[in-house]
């Protein structure tokens, strides 16, 4: 059982700027998800974080929360928090892969997401895993986003500086560094 496994939990990046994270949860196990978004705020806290919290229906609307947010608001990472539990369908293996497929295509783009997401054969699995006291997948969860944007900030994080600019951008770099003025 995982609770006997030891395993290495890298210590909590520090900030000079102070983060923001967004906290995403669908309550299906209310019980469950109060578990793991204590376990969040404290770690994202514990850094000296501030966090907002958002529900959502199910799992599967976890990652298009997160993309609404990226794509529009101004956090620095994102927790996602909720629970699937084995059922008699195929559709617990539905939600389990399309929710964690959607958010890992958005940590590629460059969303800084903590997948805390539980997928488990029975609650008692789940209890296990989401207290807070316990294995806090909550806390872990907030952890790895507060990583990944330490990481984003270590190698650069201005979403404009990134990419392709327009034409009007390139001019105004041009007219800054070599005296030529733009309109």
């Amino acid at each position: 059982m995982a609770q006997a496994e030891t395993h290495y939990t890298l210590p909590l990046p520090s900030f000079e700027k102070p983060v923001k994270l967004l906290i995403v949860v669908a309550p299906y196990y209310k019980d469950i998800a109060d578990e793991l978004v204590a376990g969040a705020k404290a770690e994202i806290e514990k850094a000296g974080g501030s966090w907002e919290l958002v529900e959502v229906p199910g799992a599967l609307e976890v990652p298009t929360a997160i993309r609404i947010a990226y794509r529009q608001s101004n956090f620095d990472g994102f927790v996602a928090l909720g629970c699937v539990i084995r059922g008699e369908t195929t559709h617990y293996d539905t939600v389990c892969n399309d929710s964690s497929r959607a958010l890992q295509l958005l940590g590629l783009d460059g969303a800084c997401i903590g997948n805390g997401i539980l997928t488990v054969e029975t609650r008692a699995q789940a209890e296990a895993r989401a207290e807070a006291a316990g294995q806090n997948k909550g806390g872990g969860s907030a952890a790895a986003a507060l990583h990944l944007i330490s990481l984003t900030r270590h190698f650069g994080d201005d979403k404009n500086e990134i990419g392709f600019k327009p034409l009007r951008y390139e001019i105004q770099m041009a007219g800054e560094t070599d005296g030529r003025e733009t309109a």
